[in-house]
């Protein structure tokens, strides 16, 4: 893919970028490793105002970064004004709560014959950011925020899609005084991962993205002994009970799904709803997806944009494609629009079997496969036989049934009554093929810092009787 500016409501090619060559990406490199031996001794305090700062910078740059991220890769501007905000109170959050999070831990020093024990967190060196283009800006500052008050320092490898979004990141921090190249953008393709994830300056990575770039990553890293947090795939499933409150089930499934145009690792993508309310339900859901406005990004009214690039939209049209071939029914949607861009209705399929591509493949477009179930474990047993294993839905009202899906499903994150997102205060990641590791919280900032265990001994007799000897004088 060419490092490019393409407008998906248009097609239009607007801008065009030279990756970096090789003598300046080792220059980019060194002056990261060169920023991490000074940035390490800052204190926490120091790093708490400049995220102020780029919470405040973020914040007055809100219109025109929206708009960047709309032309980009063609999320509603509605929709990337709410990213440009999440990603303000991501900064405050670590500015407010980072500190606490790096105070020593204390031990039982007496358990473990120590005058002291304690616990620190200590930042890792330089961390490359491998990133997607679906949330161009939260998925890169779920990474930076934490990253950048634990005292590492990052370099960004974002997608070749969304270029000026990646540079915008760059500048932020500058703007916001961070010192010199803590933070930077590198403009490569795909292929040049590797050598960077191998550069000995490099301590270690951070991936979201599909399950075979994140085996890609995992795999290099292991051989050169790297740390890695990989966040990928979802295909995540919202299960509806006959205790659940339809009508607000069916509001919160569309947005669910169509949510970022269909092209999210969090969208529900599965819905297992009970026999008793199949029908009812159905219904409602393909009436709110009919009613959804899909249209020019730019304009506040519009619900759904375009697909982010051509060959997206290809891979959904083909999804839907095959399901119908082998006997799914369309029951909303499953078109392209007669206009210019990378559009597609939102679907809504039902009767789904195994034998169908999307029964056990993320569909990343707004595309809804429905089974009906006739009890929880049915839905469950089904959900968990998929590969990916990120977020998890359940509506009920019943607390044997929340009790057991919370149990059972095999999930990162599961919410009841509730649309599976995520915020600061929790931790984010999946579990199978959707990855290992955390962002967000405390935890997200621990997996790029080294816990060092400290155990001082007790003062030696000699060194107690000199500081009696001290003190008396």
């Amino acid at each position: 893919m060419a490092i490019a500016t393409i407008n998906p409501a248009t097609g239009e090619t607007l801008k065009t970028y030279e990756p970096l060559s090789d003598e300046v990406l080792d220059e980019k490199i060194g002056r990261a490793a060169d920023a991490f031996r000074s940035y390490r001794l800052t204190s926490p305090e120091e790093r708490v105002g400049w995220l102020r700062a780029a919470a405040d910078v973020l914040e007055a740059d809100t219109d025109a970064v929206a708009e960047l991220m709309v032309t980009e890769m063609g999320k509603t501007l509605a929709a990337a004004k709410a990213e440009a905000g999440k990603c303000v109170k991501a900064l405050r959050y670590y500015a407010e709560h980072g500190p606490a999070m790096l105070e020593p831990k204390p031990a039982d020093a007496g358990a473990v014959g120590a005058e002291q024990a304690f616990l620190v967190h200590q930042p890792i060196g330089v961390v490359l950011a491998i990133m997607p283009w679906n949330f161009p800006l939260w998925q890169a500052m779920r990474f930076a925020a934490p990253a950048l008050m634990a005292g590492n320092v990052g370099l960004l490898k974002h997608a070749s899609n969304v270029p000026q979004t990646a540079l915008y990141m760059e500048e932020l921090f500058r703007k916001a005084g961070f010192p010199a190249d803590v933070f930077q953008t590198l403009l490569i393709g795909s292929s040049t991962i590797e050598r960077v994830l191998r550069d000995e300056r490099v301590a270690a990575a951070t991936l979201t993205g599909s399950a075979p770039a994140g085996q890609s990553v995992a795999a290099i890293a292991g051989d050169v002994l790297k740390k890695t947090v990989l966040e990928l795939g979802g295909s995540d499933p919202f299960i509806v009970m006959p205790s659940a409150d339809l009508d607000r089930a069916a509001e919160v499934a569309v947005t669910a799904r169509c949510q970022n145009n269909g092209q999210s690792c969090i969208a529900a993508k599965r819905f297992f709803v009970h026999t008793d309310v199949a029908e009812e339900f159905t219904r409602l859901f393909a009436e709110k997806l009919d009613a959804l406005t899909v249209g020019d990004p730019m304009d506040e009214g519009t619900k759904v944009g375009p697909l982010a690039t051509e060959s997206g939209r290809e891979d959904v049209e083909r999804y839907v494609q095959d399901a119908v071939d082998k006997g799914a029914t369309v029951v909303t949607g499953g078109r392209r629009p007669d206009r210019p861009g990378w559009y597609y209705e939102p679907t809504l399929l039902t009767g789904i079997t195994p034998e169908m591509d999307l029964y056990d493949e993320e569909v990343f477009g707004p595309v809804a496969a429905l089974w009906t179930v006739d009890t929880l474990e049915e839905a469950i047993d089904i959900a968990n036989s998929h590969p990916y294993g990120l977020g998890a839905n359940l509506w009920s009202e019943d607390e044997q049934e929340r009790s057991t899906f919370i149990r059972d499903v095999q999930s990162g994150m599961a919410f009841v009554n509730g649309m599976v997102t995520s915020y600061p205060e929790l931790p984010f990641g999946g579990v199978k093929q959707s990855g290992y590791g955390r962002e967000l919280t405390d935890l997200g900032m621990y997996e790029f810092t080294n816990a060092k265990t400290v155990w001082i001994g007790p003062r030696s007799s000699r060194q107690a009787e000199g500081d009696t000897a001290t003190a008396s004088e």
